[in-house]
């Protein structure tokens, strides 16, 4: 079988042969159907995100679940699976409350190896880490069975992959984070494949104005086709009095950033009214960082929060993405601007790094 290895930050990615071993007690194996291209796979390819090397990226995915290991029953052979990057043990503080995303229960064990940490994966005999222990830019993978969500089989794959990160980031940093009231007034700012998919929560939740910024124009058409009603190109002019203009003066209730640096969370505040509030939804370099002023804090009571990974449930939530894409409630289909084999990843990221897609997807036979 082939996978897509790291080998050097900022090198391309090596599709090449690789080797598996079985799963192991609590592990199942996964034959992948499809991989979305993410910028969180490229903080790791270009080294934002120190990780152990060599290393196959990959985080956002769906496949059919070969073989699983001794005392696995969250999933069956035969079952079509979305993967969770994140661990859900069930018995931490935060699984007990069902903030499921912050599970701590697996911090004893490396982030890029199984839960007992070893490796499953080798290439010439070295082992081979997985980016967020699933690592699926790989024909087939072994993973805790845990971080697996069984789904419909009539979903389509390449869609389906998409909810194990940008539709469920999106569409839950506004549906399940900041629990937007019908007729509120939104702000987007980034029109990636998160951004595009906070437009999607924004619609669905009822919001009377969705406004899409970005610095591209073909993004901020993108928006449109999502749900957008106004769209603001971030270099033409002020952008805080065009956000302000569309909406009476007052600024909008909800700010989300899907960016989430410095300049945008600057836009995000200024551009929330008194009493607003202000999201940060986009994962950026680490290094990065915000200012704000306490003393405009405290007299128009705006309150800044961040959501990571949506603040969704998997478990509860990717069934319920997946039945809303199939009631015609999620455009899927639109996101998916490219699709991939796995031979022409690199060019996967490219595209995406250039700002010509909104999603692109690597799809294996």
């Amino acid at each position: 079988m082939r996978a897509a290895v790291l080998f050097k930050p900022n090198e391309p990615l090596q599709v090449v042969e690789v080797e598996l071993d079985p799963p192991k007690a609590g592990e199942a194996r996964v034959r992948m159907k499809a991989a979305g291209v993410c910028q969180s796979d490229w903080h790791v390819i270009n080294g934002d995100w120190p990780t152990p090397l060599p290393v196959v990226p990959g985080h956002e995915a769906a496949g059919i679940v070969e073989e699983v290991g001794p005392g696995v029953t969250e999933v069956k052979p035969g079952d079509h699976v979305i993967f969770s990057f994140r661990p859900h043990c069930g018995q931490c503080r935060f699984c007990s409350q069902g903030r499921t995303v912050l599970c701590i229960g697996r911090n004893g064990s490396p982030g890029a190896t199984l839960y007992d940490g070893t490796l499953r994966l080798k290439h010439k005999g070295q082992g081979l880490h997985q980016m967020a222990r699933i690592g699926t830019f790989s024909e087939q993978v072994v993973v805790p069975a845990e971080m697996l969500v069984p789904m419909r089989k009539d979903m389509p794959w390449a869609q389906a992959a998409l909810v194990g990160c940008c539709v469920s980031t999106g569409v839950g940093a506004v549906t399940r984070h900041a629990k937007i009231e019908a007729g509120s007034t939104v702000l987007v700012i980034g029109c990636g494949g998160v951004g595009l998919n906070a437009v999607q929560g924004a619609l669905l939740s009822g919001a009377r104005t969705i406004i899409a910024a970005d610095l591209l124009d073909n993004k901020l058409a993108m928006a449109k086709k999502f749900g957008a009603t106004h769209v603001v190109n971030t270099s033409a002019g002020d952008p805080v009095k065009a956000i302000k203009d569309l909406t009476g003066g007052f600024g909008v209730d909800y700010a989300f950033d899907a960016v989430n640096v410095e300049k945008t969370q600057a836009l995000a505040l200024d551009a929330a009214c008194v009493g607003g509030r202000v999201v940060g939804v986009g994962v950026p370099h680490p290094g990065v960082r915000a200012s704000y002023s306490p003393f405009m804090m405290v007299f128009t009571e705006k309150t800044i929060s961040a959501t990571f990974y949506g603040s969704v449930r998997p478990n509860l939530d990717f069934p319920i993405f997946v039945d809303h894409y199939m009631g015609g409630r999620l455009n899927l289909d639109g996101l998916i601007s490219r699709t991939y084999k796995l031979d022409e990843i690199n060019e996967g990221f490219r595209a995406m790094m250039g700002g010509e897609v909104a999603r692109g997807v690597v799809v294996f036979d």
